[in-house]
């Protein structure tokens, strides 16, 4: 097995792990909401639910991402990690506007927590299990660069603040006695995730609308071709993004009077030092002669 196989292959379970953890904290917090009747542990379940939604989403768009480019798809399918982005930020919007309706209804009519044991024991198994797909996640991101994998691990790490506040709100609500805590948190849960939300969907777009690399990318490209030997200028740069892939195309000034040859030689060195910083770039280099 190739070490690009390998590391494809990590990426697929760093997937289907989040799937696995996912599912068992649905269950976990299903039943303990059921029993203490709880806003935040509500928050926190739909939380998981909308994980596991955004996880077997991911795992699909990145299987068709990582499918080889093809007659019909030039530029390969990184695209599809956009529009599944797309989706879940609509989904996510929506979750979170039920989760504001409820927390609502709860403070304008407070009602009393269950045995908020039940519910920390299932917030502390959730922080356990996340914080371990964090982990791994981590590791399969150093590898791989996956903006899929990275998208998901950052979601799963801020769950492990979110669990944290449901135990907060949990606890206050049941042994203080402060009952608009456990709404108040279920409120910032809502919050937190719609912006989230927001988030996700317009990174999406940009990679969608092929919004340019950013400014500091940009300039990056710049000074790599300018201080290549032979380079007299550098002009009508674009840049897109593609899933896990940036496309680069420029223009390079060479001396109209150097031969074919050297043209092509300058033009590929230009090539090398920009793959080098970029080394999952497509790239794209036309040559036009200096006017004198």
């Amino acid at each position: 097995m190739t070490e690009r196989a390998r590391i494809e292959r990590m990426m697929r379970w760093a997937t289907y792990a989040s799937v696995a953890v996912a599912s068992i904290l649905i269950l976990a917090k299903a039943a303990v909401w059921l029993h203490i009747q709880s806003t935040a542990m509500l928050a926190s379940l739909v939380d998981s639910t909308l994980d596991a939604a955004a996880s077997v989403i991911n795992l699909l768009a990145l299987r068709l991402a990582l499918t080889p480019a093809d007659r019909e798809h030039r530029f390969g399918h990184g695209k599809a990690e956009a529009v599944a982005g797309l989706a879940q930020s609509a989904v996510i919007a929506g979750s979170a506007l039920f989760l504001l309706l409820e927390a609502g209804r709860r403070i304008a009519d407070p009602l009393p927590v269950g045995d908020a044991r039940e519910g920390v024991a299932v917030s502390l198994l959730a922080i356990v299990l996340s914080g371990g797909l964090v982990l791994y996640q981590r590791h399969v991101v150093r590898l791989s660069g996956s903006l899929v994998v990275a998208a998901d691990r950052l979601h799963y790490l801020s769950d492990l603040l979110l669990n944290a506040a449901v135990i907060v709100a949990l606890v206050l609500a049941h042994y203080l006695g402060w009952t608009l805590a456990d709404p108040l948190f279920g409120l910032g849960v809502a919050l937190y995730i719609l912006y989230g939300a927001w988030g996700i969907g317009r990174r999406s777009l940009d990679h969608l609308m092929d919004r340019e690399l950013s400014d500091e990318a940009r300039d990056r490209i710049k000074a790599i071709a300018a201080r290549q030997y032979g380079v007299i200028d550098i002009h009508d740069l674009r840049t897109r993004e593609s899933g896990m892939r940036q496309f680069i195309q420029f223009h390079l000034t060479i001396d109209r009077h150097a031969p074919l040859s050297q043209a092509h030689a300058i033009a590929l060195s230009v090539h090398r030092a920009v793959q080098d910083a970029f080394p999952d770039a497509d790239i794209t280099i036309h040559q036009d002669p200096s006017e004198i």
